[in-house]
């Protein structure tokens, strides 16, 4: 697949969720965005306000993470994060489902924890991606997340949060394409370090890339 610099960028969500992360490097994240016109900035919560006001006037949008890095949260907890990060000018949340109960089976709980999100998520006319975490999960499991977030109502299908044993993987990517069809997106993120590594999961079937590699990237020829 050949894209252009400025093509590539617009699958780009550019991630900083880094905990020690200050409000200088938060700023340097924003700038590198827009630089280079990327969709997103992807922050936690507590910078979204911040994030909004930097990305004024341009078309990068602000996102922010629930339930992160976990997603272990109660449910209304999430919902209250989601609905507190809208207000302060998230335009796209990505929340972490419950992992544990999707791999104890218990596909009600992990429906209706995405389901009360969404419902928060789409008051407000944004976009919600859920986070599945393939590096816990099997096939079968990773088919179920899939299934669940799109009958809870996602817009979104996220591989990775970047914070576990290993991020997203071309063969995950494919699978989770092949399981929503073009019904939703899916995120591919973690462990995405160069061009190659970038078109490879947009030719897996990803619509969106979440990367801290974001200059690295779009620098390579």
């Amino acid at each position: 697949m050949e894209l252009t610099r400025e093509q590539l960028a617009k699958y780009l969500d550019h991630t900083n969720l880094q905990p020690n992360a200050t409000q200088e490097d938060i700023q340097k994240t924003c700038m590198e965005a827009i630089k280079y016109n990327t969709a997103s900035v992807c922050v936690n919560a507590h910078w979204i306000a911040y994030v909004k006001k930097e990305l004024e006037n341009t078309t990068v949008n602000p996102i922010a993470v629930v339930g992160f890095p976990l997603g272990a949260t109660s449910t209304n907890a999430k919902t209250f994060e989601a609905k507190t990060a809208l207000l302060d000018g998230a335009e796209e949340i990505d929340m972490v489902i419950n992992i544990g109960e999707l791999i104890g089976g218990n596909d009600e709980f992990v429906q209706n924890d995405i389901h009360s999100v969404v419902q928060e998520v789409h008051s407000k006319n944004k976009l919600l991606k859920v986070i599945i975490e393939t590096s816990f999960l099997d096939n079968s499991q990773i088919i179920k997340a899939c299934e669940l977030a799109e009958k809870a109502g996602a817009d979104y299908v996220k591989t990775s949060t970047g914070f576990s044993s290993a991020g997203a993987k071309v063969e995950d990517v494919a699978l989770m394409r092949k399981t929503v069809g073009n019904r939703l997106g899916v995120k591919a993120s973690g462990g995405i370090h160069s061009r190659k590594e970038a078109l490879a999961m947009i030719a897996a079937g990803a619509s969106r890339l979440g990367v801290s590699a974001t200059v690295k990237i779009l620098s390579e020829n």
